[in-house]
């Protein structure tokens, strides 16, 4: 009895592990039908895709960066082409072999090659090394000739950015070349357009339009086998250069500003006192910035790095100084507007000013004797402006300076590197040094001494608006819709209430007027600090104001010496000033001019003024006549 139940059991334990087994099998027949099911038909797509990315590659190349133009339709920043020289690791056969063959043919250093065998190591095996980005022609037809001893060798010809001006125009456009980390990392568009050999704007109007200037890659579609070796070409996309630019400058002017400067340090602005278009923004010295394009060698960035005039530096917006006597014409109107003096106030110069045991000096050592407002500013009386400054204030002073453009950016949205300056006031002492102003500090302020600090381009704005009636501008240096010549300029302004109070920055137009006509005694009559710059011609008279700042104080013993400029370290010397515009009957331009350690303005920077305003003035109807066309509005 027991051996039966015993057999029952052992059939029992079979049969339901022959159930368990074949509903196991049942299970994994129907999971194997199902995973069939989708790879074949849910999958279908996707894996479709995936097989056509294993077969299918991209390929991306430098996008095209669109031309800036200068106003009258100059390519100032274009493409040249250039021939290049790539290396497909994927179809070399002995790499070795080859960096030999290229090392003999293109004299390749021992340091060339060791980077391209780093770069071979770093980058994926279809993606180009290129050994050579601006080749000779005829290194590039040797190159071309040896093809079949070269597998894997690709020369391409291609474009890159070129600068037909070379250094006129660097401190205005800046200039390109290969992106860091930081570039690539900062900027999602260059991210997705990056590929080896692009090159991006590193400074100027390069670097803040890059998103428009950029362009769209080519791209080339292959057909790869299982090793990923190309068989055939499936597809060329052309991309689009990037956009057009059309600046506001003159070529011209620009050139003669760079003649001008020549060998010294400094700075030269020109701008449209009604639109506020930017004529010329020169910058002494300059460099070239095809320089920065394949690679800048280490003599040639010494040289620029250790030049002691600082080509480096944008002097037009990144240099400050101090103004000297240019600020006078602020100064006075300053005075009038806030009802401290008269026309008629008169102050008699003796060649110095006594407040509390401290002497100041008028640069005329025996004095001017009596000067009237119109006087003052004609010999540029330091006595005159002392006073005036001192019954005006340092706080009323910084109001009005603010008004016409000074201690503020003037371009700061297309240019990073531009800066402020400073214009102080009592609060500004307080706050920045810990210290109560001082009496003695207003007086030297007045003379555009001591803590105020300008750009020359913030002095070419205050002189435009001066110019315009007492009106504010926006400057620019994109051309837009704005109308071109003087009549639109005028009557769009009218049509649009330009000559309103919203945009006046005085309270009596009396006022600027007779800083407009004492800043032309200055130039035109004889006492005049600029007289011997003048120009009788009614067509091209200007009326303007000289500056000296000085760059360190006067000794006693060197105001007795009396020492020429020559006698004088060039770094203690004196930088020379001048802002001015014209036509005076009919203003159209302003301009100012800065001569690091030139000396006086009168000497060093009113003569270029003249010959400045002959040129600006005979291009004007050129510039009228000039079509509004190959813009973008940014």
């Amino acid at each position: 009895m027991i051996k039966e139940n015993s057999g029952i059991r052992k059939e029992d334990i079979i049969n339901r592990r022959m159930f368990i087994i074949g509903a196991a099998k049942i299970i994994i027949f129907t999971g194997i039908i199902s995973r069939l099911f989708s790879l074949q038909i849910s999958d279908n797509k996707k894996y479709l895709t995936l097989s056509d990315k294993n077969r299918i590659r991209e390929w991306k190349l430098p996008p095209t960066r669109g031309n800036i133009f200068d106003y009258f339709g100059n390519v100032i920043a274009g493409n040249l082409k250039v021939y290049q020289l790539h290396i497909i690791p994927e179809q070399v056969e002995n790499f070795n072999y080859l960096l030999s063959r290229l090392k003999t043919l293109l004299q390749l250093s021992d340091k060339k090659i060791s980077n391209i065998l780093k770069l071979k190591k770093r980058l994926k095996p279809w993606e180009s090394i290129i050994v050579s980005e601006n080749l000779s022609w005829s290194e590039f037809v040797k190159v071309n000739n040896y093809l079949y001893d070269l597998v894997g060798v690709k020369p391409v010809m291609t474009i890159s950015r070129n600068y037909p001006f070379n250094d006129i125009y660097t401190h205005v456009l800046g200039y390109v070349s290969q992106p860091n980390e930081n570039d690539i990392l900062q900027n999602e568009i260059i991210q997705e357009r990056f590929v080896p050999g692009m090159k991006v704007g590193k400074l100027g109007l390069e670097k803040t339009l890059e998103n428009y200037l950029i362009g769209t890659n080519d791209i080339q579609r292959y057909e790869v086998n299982a090793y990923g070796k190309r068989i055939n070409q499936l597809e060329y996309q052309k991309g689009k250069q990037g956009s057009k630019i059309r600046l506001t400058v003159d070529t011209e002017v620009q050139k003669l500003s760079a003649k001008l400067l020549d060998g010294k340090a400094g700075s030269i602005s020109v701008m449209d006192i009604y639109t506020g278009e930017v004529v010329a923004m020169y910058s002494s010295p300059s460099y070239n910035p095809n320089l920065f394009l394949f690679g800048i060698s280490k003599d040639e960035w010494e040289l620029i790095r250790n030049n002691p005039l600082k080509p480096l530096i944008n002097k037009t917006l990144s240099g400050i100084y101090s103004p000297g006597s240019t600020i006078k014409p602020i100064v006075a109107l300053s005075a009038l507007e806030n009802n401290i003096i008269s026309p008629n106030f008169k102050v008699r110069c003796t060649g110095k000013t006594e407040l509390y045991g401290q002497t100041f000096h008028c640069w005329k050592e025996k004095g001017h004797g009596v000067v009237s407002l119109n006087n003052a500013m004609k010999q540029s009386c330091d006595t005159y402006f002392y006073e005036i400054a001192r019954l005006l204030g340092v706080d009323r002073l910084k109001v009005t300076a603010q008004k016409f453009g000074l201690g503020e950016k003037v371009l700061g949205e297309y240019f990073e590197n531009e800066k402020k300056g400073l214009f102080p006031n009592t609060s500004w002492k307080k706050n920045n040094l810990g210290k109560g102003w001082v009496l003695g500090e207003t007086l030297i302020t007045g003379i555009g001494q001591g803590y105020v600090q300008t750009t020359p381009l913030q002095l070419c704005i205050m002189t435009a608006q001066i110019a315009n009636g007492g009106y504010s501008i926006k400057p620019k240096i994109i051309v837009n819709n704005n109308p071109l010549n003087f009549i639109e300029a005028k009557k769009s302004m009218e049509e649009q209430n330009f000559f309103n109070s919203n945009n006046q920055l005085f309270k009596d137009e009396r006022n600027i007027k007779l800083i407009q006509e004492a800043m032309f005694s200055s130039t035109n009559e004889i006492m005049g600090t600029s007289y011997g710059s003048r120009i009788d011609d009614p067509k091209y008279q200007f009326a303007g104001k000289t500056g000296t700042a000085q760059v360190k104080r006067i000794s006693k013993r060197e105001r007795e010496l009396d020492l020429k400029l020559e006698q004088i370290p060039y770094k203690d010397r004196d930088h020379a000033l001048y802002v001015a515009y014209g036509p005076y009957k009919n203003p159209r331009y302003a301009l100012s001019i800065i001569v690091e350690h030139g000396g006086s303005g009168s000497k060093a920077a009113a003569p270029m003024a003249k010959e400045l305003f002959k040129l600006i003035i005979d291009r004007d109807e050129l510039r009228e006549k000039q079509p509004n066309s190959e813009e973008i509005n940014i």
